[in-house]
């Protein structure tokens, strides 16, 4: 009897297996892509709402859909019907409450360029000279106690902020940097934007964070820094005036009292690391795998029909 019942267990577990395949195989690649869309724009909105007032209205969104599950389980009409009545009609109060990320990630999205994917030359030996004068100036500025404010142009668009300072088109150079930045220069107080390895603005106004949980000891410099670190990819570099710190913000994230050569290897590592090339071989074997998968998939669904 326990022979026959262990024989049976063996035949439904292999029969279950059987069925995981069959439903495996009917898994096309555009199953596969729907899956990774949605999940990436979950991630982005996540990411958005991070440390931010909206991060705690997502809270309280989650908990009331989880107390509408709850009561409809446990047969609580009356909560129930209140429940439901509020998520019907909070729908629209969240477009509102959440209008800020919505327009912070339909502005991402609109700004994204191909740039860092298809690319005709290597610009890396440039964007190492690049970095190379931005570390120098903060060096000599940081030893000043000069305040300076560097932002890197990744694959959002900053056009925007370009606009209002004034724009240049100028190599980037540790001289050049430590000029724009002199206290008695009249482009000082705003921000620099490199872009592909050029200085394209200088004074320019950037947005400042929404985040109230900075330290009060950071000024308007670092809460800008920030700030367009939350709206964007940019990468910015920090110089404070009272201390001579150096700061990098990245993702609405600041690291604080940086050495010039932690600066460095910080610059290589988020800048050099994204480069076009880099970008291409993560890239490709992902999607040759994806294919890959798909193609195999399709043979095995066409070996059993």
């Amino acid at each position: 009897m326990t022979t026959f019942y262990q024989l049976f267990q063996e035949v439904a577990a292999f029969d279950g297996i059987q069925q995981v395949v069959r439903y495996i195989q009917t898994i096309s690649f555009f199953d596969l892509l729907d899956v990774a869309i949605i999940a990436f724009i979950v991630y982005r909105l996540l990411l958005l709402t991070k440390n931010t007032q909206a991060g705690q209205v997502f809270k309280g969104v989650a908990l009331v859909v989880a107390m509408l599950v709850l009561s409809d389980v446990m047969n609580l009409h009356v909560l129930n019907f209140l429940l439901d009545s509020v998520v019907q009609v909070g729908f629209i109060a969240l477009i509102v409450v959440f209008q800020p990320e919505i327009r912070h990630f339909l502005g991402q999205v609109g700004s994204g360029n191909l740039r860092r994917y298809i690319k005709v030359k290597d610009d890396s030996d440039e964007l190492e000279a690049t970095i190379a004068a931005v570390v120098e100036a903060y060096r000599d500025m940081s030893h000043n106690k000069i305040g300076a404010l560097t932002v890197f142009e990744r694959s959002s668009i900053l056009n925007d902020c370009i606009r209002t300072g004034t724009a240049l088109n100028a190599q980037v150079s540790g001289e050049l940097l430590k000029n724009i930045f002199w206290p008695k220069a009249p482009l000082h107080d705003g921000a620099v934007i490199i872009r592909e390895g050029k200085i394209v603005g200088a004074g320019c106004v950037l947005p400042l964070s929404g985040n109230s949980n900075i330290s009060r000891e950071l000024g308007t410099r670092h809460r800008a820094g920030l700030g367009i670190t939350e709206h964007t990819d940019a990468l910015v570099v920090i110089c404070s005036e009272e201390t001579g710190s150096i700061s990098v913000a990245s993702g609405g994230m600041l690291k604080r009292h940086l050495a010039p050569e932690t600066l460095e290897r910080l610059l290589r590592t988020e800048l050099l690391s994204t480069d076009s090339g880099d970008k291409k071989s993560s890239l490709v074997p992902t999607m040759d795998t994806i294919l890959a998968l798909f193609k195999s998939l399709k043979e095995d669904q066409d070996h059993v029909e």
